[in-house]
């Protein structure tokens, strides 16, 4: 084993405990980034805070995983959330566990992610060098080694790729796998955003700008009124329209060029008629109010103006005046406030990309390519990709170990 030679393309999280545990095994192992600092896309995840995994089972990360999720059985079977977490406790990471699975760094720093694997890699004599690869050189079917972008060639028998998608291509993800890849002779599901913010036709979600609301449910319908998507929890109103850990789940399942329909249920612990009582009840206690100052108890004051709007009651209305038909329309735009789909924002803004290395073409218990022998593919280059809530991370985490255990 020893005397091996592996080069790891990509210092995001994938490469980086690829290099660390092909490392562990005694391989020369050199990490090629062509970003001056490794991890630049895991220090912006969770809004700089990082969400490492989630504590949910096997099975249910295989469930939080729409695109390929059985690919992964051997991944997540062989390295854990909870083999992750006992890694990262090793290497000196502390951790806590929030709302819905979600675990975090204690320190809420996700640089101190990034420490942890860099401390990882140095442990086990991992090489670090700065450039930018240009080819993925093979012969007669089996790596040889890559080319740099200033012509120098190492020579390997072993090669992961571990570049991620095109999503924050700021970061360094745009997409230099997919070449590398086809060029061994690979096919590409084609690369769309995923978990990405979505744009919406109406104007008045301006006015909304910057709104977080929790405890929400949507319904995502298609025009024919099929239910594409159903969830509970936050979003975000934006500029451009919403965005926020559910809307991104729910844009893994829309298709490009096609129109939905989200409907916001903005009390989804009330039934139309308890809505009714509780509203009934509001209106006696601001009986001598005009409508516009009798929903404070309700709604965010910066959803008052458009709930009046749209409802179309006058907000100077006093509301002892107000009628049962007025008042049940009031509900219904509760119980469904909606809005028109009209499409993602742009790969740029995603978190994730959804296609990649088709996974038809990759071995699920090893990673390595069934095409060309020595070549390993980890991360989000692959086709696989998954809801919010660490899943994606974990995802990265455990094909990086498979890859680095069995190059």
């Amino acid at each position: 084993m020893a005397g091996k030679k592996l080069i790891v393309v990509g210092g995001g999280p994938a490469g980086m405990i690829a290099a660390g545990t092909a490392g562990s095994r005694g391989l020369d192992v050199v990490m090629l980034e062509k970003n001056e600092r490794l991890g630049r896309k895991l220090l912006i995840t969770g809004k700089g805070r990082c969400n490492i995994t989630n504590i949910t089972d096997l099975e249910g990360l295989i469930a939080n995983v729409p695109d390929n999720g059985k690919f992964l059985f051997s991944a997540f079977h062989t390295f854990s959330n909870r083999s992750l977490l006992d890694l990262l406790h090793s290497l000196g990471l502390k951790t806590k566990v929030e709302r819905g699975g979600r675990v975090f760094p204690k320190s809420d720093r996700s640089s101190d992610v990034v420490t942890a694997l860099e401390r990882y890699m140095r442990q086990n004599k991992v090489q670090i060098m700065r450039g930018e690869v240009k080819k993925v050189l093979s012969e007669n079917g089996s790596v040889s080694g890559v080319q740099l972008n200033d012509g120098r060639i190492i020579i390997a028998n072993r090669v992961i790729v571990a570049t991620g998608g095109i999503s924050y291509p700021q970061t360094g993800s745009t997409g230099d796998g997919y070449r590398f890849a086809i060029e061994n002779g690979h096919s590409i599901v084609e690369p769309k955003p995923s978990l990405v913010p979505l744009e919406t036709r109406e104007a008045w979600v301006r006015d909304l700008k910057g709104l977080s609301l929790r405890n929400v449910a949507i319904n995502i319908l298609t025009n024919e009124g099929e239910k594409v998507y159903t969830d509970f929890g936050e979003m975000l109103f934006t500029h451009y329209g919403v965005s926020g850990p559910i809307i991104l789940s729910a844009s893994t399942h829309l298709q490009k060029g096609k129109v939905y329909k989200l409907l916001i249920d903005l009390k989804p612990a009330l039934s139309l008629e308890q809505l009714d009582s509780r509203i009934q009840r509001d209106f006696a206690k601001y009986s001598r109010k005009i409508f516009a100052n009798a929903l404070g108890d309700l709604l965010p004051r910066k959803l008052i103006p458009v709930v009046i709007r749209l409802v179309e009651i006058p907000s100077e209305k006093p509301v002892h005046q107000i009628t049962r038909e007025e008042r049940r329309r009031l509900v219904s735009l509760l119980k469904a406030l909606e809005l028109e789909i009209s499409g993602y924002r742009p790969p740029s803004e995603a978190i994730i990309t959804s296609g990649g290395v088709s996974v038809k073409e990759v071995n699920p218990s090893t990673m390595e390519s069934k095409i060309t022998k020595g070549l390993y593919f980890a991360g989000e280059v692959l086709d696989v990709s998954a809801y919010t809530g660490g899943f994606n991370l974990q995802i990265a985490f455990s094909t990086g170990y498979l890859a680095g255990s069995n190059c």
